[in-house]
Parts: structure tokens; sequence; C-alpha cells
């Protein structure tokens, strides 16, 4: 079995035959490793938030038409489960994501931005439906990477965790951009309000 497999496995079923295993009724679960954890611990807050991220990418891809976009959309997903079993195991062997994996999105922005108008301002982060909620994918990636920043203030984290997860950040803005773009609809500058 995969890690991914096994972080499936471990958190959410504990057999494949039934969900729930009764094991986190006190509040508590396993690492990889076998030790127990509260499921407030910083290492389970950023399992938690990455596997929030994740679910918000997919509201995204759900509403995809573009093939191509999606299957972007889907391998993310993929990665953020692979993150999300890094930080369960803190003993394991990292494999992915590595520099590739983050330059592949950094291609994907340049990509992007490429037909897009310079930005001059920031923007409200809002226009069609779908990039609204990529927005809301955007900002719950940016607080899984302050989680992860948690971690690795009190124990080891491969720092490529956060280069991707900083950059993916980055990918959905540019990305929530380029659909207002393809549906014809104006970003909104923001200013501040006088008076």
């Amino acid at each position: 079995m995969s890690q991914v497999g096994i972080f499936c496995f471990t958190f959410y079923a504990g057999s494949m035959s039934s969900i729930y295993t009764k094991k986190g009724d006190t509040g508590e679960t396993g690492l990889f490793t076998g030790k127990r954890v509260p499921k407030n611990h910083v290492r389970m807050e950023a399992v938690g938030t990455i596997d929030e991220a994740n679910a918000n990418i997919g509201l995204v891809a759900a509403q995809v038409t573009d093939l191509n976009l999606r299957a972007q959309l889907e391998k993310i997903q993929r990665m953020l489960f692979e993150i999300g079993a890094v930080l369960a195991n803190p003993r394991g062997a990292q494999i992915r994501p590595d520099d590739g994996d983050v330059k592949e999105l950094e291609l994907a922005i340049d990509d992007m931005t490429a037909v897009l108008p310079e930005l001059q301002n920031f923007i409200i982060p809002n226009g069609t439906p779908i990039a609204a909620a990529v927005h809301v994918a955007r900002t719950v990636v940016r607080r899984a990477e302050r989680r992860v920043v948690t971690v690795s203030q009190h124990e080891e984290v491969p720092a490529v965790l956060m280069r991707y997860l900083n950059r993916l950040s980055d990918y959905l803005f540019t990305l929530a951009r380029a659909l207002n773009n393809t549906a014809g609809v104006e970003e909104k500058p923001w200013h501040t309000e006088e008076g």
C-alpha cells in the first residue's frame, strides 16, 4: 500500500469494511508511527487544513468544464494527499512534492500570466462563481501553509512542503484571474474607502 493509501486507511477508516473505528472518540488520533496525539496537535491541525484545502479545490474541479484544467486540479489534489501523508508520518521518507512539482506550478502560473492584464492594484476576490470559489480555495491553502510553518517551528518538516503550498496559493490566485478574464469579467481593484 502506498504512503497515501496508508494515510487514508489510518485516518479515515481503520479497516476497509468500516468507516468508523471509535479510536478517536476521546479526542486523540494516531500518527503513522503509532503515537497517539490530540486531534488539535499542531501536526494534525496542518493535516486537517490540507484536507480542507483539498476539498475546496475539489469543489472547483467539479465545476470546471475544461478537461485539461480539471486534470491539473486533480493532480494538485493528489499532491495534497501526499503532503498530508508526509505531515502524518514524521519519520517517513518524503518523496513528493519535490522541486519539479513546484516548478510545474510556476510554469502554469507563467502561462496564465502571459495572457492576463498586468496587475496595477490589489483586486477584490470575486467575479464569476467559480473564480470566487478558487479564491476561497486559495485562502484555505494560505492557512494550510501557516499551519505547516507552525509545525516546522516545533518539529522537522521538509522545506519543499512550504514552497509547494506558497506556490499553490499563487497558482490559485492566478487561476481565479484567468477564469474571470476568460469569462469577460473585469477585475475590481481595491481602493481605500474615503470619507
